[in-house]
């Protein structure tokens, strides 16, 4: 911060962040308690998500390993494996500009 700057411009102190508070009760007042409980569900139904995301991925990796790292249906053979569409040719002579 430049020394020129005055004090007014800087981030609160202690008493400025008690009369912020005050403030804030006084006109959320009612609302404040309702806030924080839907707060705390989204934070509980997140992490939730996440347990169960991470789980999946558990679970399918042990069914990777588990078949030898190979997934069902798939072959390693790469002749027997049909070429990957990509929308682009593989021959860029061939296409005209």
């Amino acid at each position: 911060m430049n020394p020129a700057t005055p004090a007014i411009f800087g981030l609160p102190g202690g008493a400025e962040w008690i009369v912020i508070g005050v403030i804030a009760l006084l006109i959320f007042g009612r609302r404040l308690p309702d806030v924080a409980r839907s707060v705390g569900k989204s934070i509980v139904e997140f992490k939730r998500g996440l347990r169960d995301v991470k789980e999946d991925v558990d679970v399918q990796a042990r069914l990777d390993t588990s078949s030898g790292g190979r997934i069902e249906g798939k072959t390693s053979d790469p002749a027997e494996t049909p070429p990957a569409a990509s929308g682009t040719p593989r021959d860029n002579s061939a296409t005209s500009e």
